[in-house]
């Protein structure tokens, strides 16, 4: 589940989770494709963010992460459950990077 900033929608996208507006009320139902038309709506609701079946591009490249990850083991991989952490969260960075 992706939650996105309005201006980032593209026509096709899905909706995850309906869309409400201030009073709670659905305006856009769970699963809804998103069209040029409900986007541009959807910006002129004053929405900041909606939730979307769509890909998305990590903020940090791979490399940078995992460099991340080594340096905050560095000084604690050799106690229990520590490497075991480390490898689980790097499966994890490595599965968001496919």
């Amino acid at each position: 589940m992706a939650r996105i900033s309005v201006d980032k929608l593209e026509p096709g996208m899905r909706l995850l989770k309906p869309v409400l507006n201030k009073s709670g009320m659905t305006l856009l139902a769970e699963g809804t494709e998103l069209s040029e038309t409900w986007i541009r709506r959807i910006q002129d609701m004053e929405i900041e963010s909606i939730h979307v079946d769509a890909p998305v591009e990590p903020a940090v490249p791979k490399e940078e992460m995992l460099e991340q990850l080594d340096r905050r083991f560095r000084n604690v991989e050799n106690k229990p459950y520590m490497g075991l952490i480390k490898r689980s969260v790097q499966e994890h960075i490595e599965e968001m990077y496919r």
